[in-house]
């Protein structure tokens, strides 16, 4: 029952930091949306299609949370290493595991970034002109 609970515990917090990381990369997407509506609206009345609009922000998106990644695996494996002495029984450095961690916090950025993307692909080109 304890290992169940700790195990309860870990999900539970790694579920959360998930749901954090998404927000708060929806909330710089978004931020970046706004910010950017003049451009997104010149970009729609010069015909740009509405796809390559989505895929300009999904691909920032990505950027960013790539460049994220990088740097949280640096920081696991750093950590890993600084812990290895302290664990028994238990592997410090396993590479699937961050693998499949940054790919599933990669999916989640995407997600994230995909409400922003439409948003922006919906601009009004006038009233996005006329905001000037």
């Amino acid at each position: 029952a304890v290992d169940r609970l700790g195990m309860l515990l870990f999900a539970s917090f790694a579920v959360l930091g998930l749901v954090l990381s998404a927000i708060g990369i929806y909330g710089v997407m978004a931020f970046a949306v706004t910010q950017r509506t003049q451009e997104f609206g010149v970009r729609l009345a010069l015909g740009a299609q509405r796809a390559r609009v989505i895929k300009l922000v999904l691909k920032e998106g990505s950027l960013l949370a790539s460049i994220g990644a990088l740097i949280g695996l640096a920081g696991a494996y750093l950590t890993g290493r600084a812990l290895q002495t302290t664990l028994y029984g238990v592997e410090a450095l396993d590479v699937y595991a961050f693998l499949i961690v940054a790919v599933v916090l990669l999916c989640a950025a995407l997600i994230a970034s995909l409400v922003p993307a439409l948003r922006a692909s919906r601009v009004d080109p006038i009233e996005a002109l006329r905001s000037e």
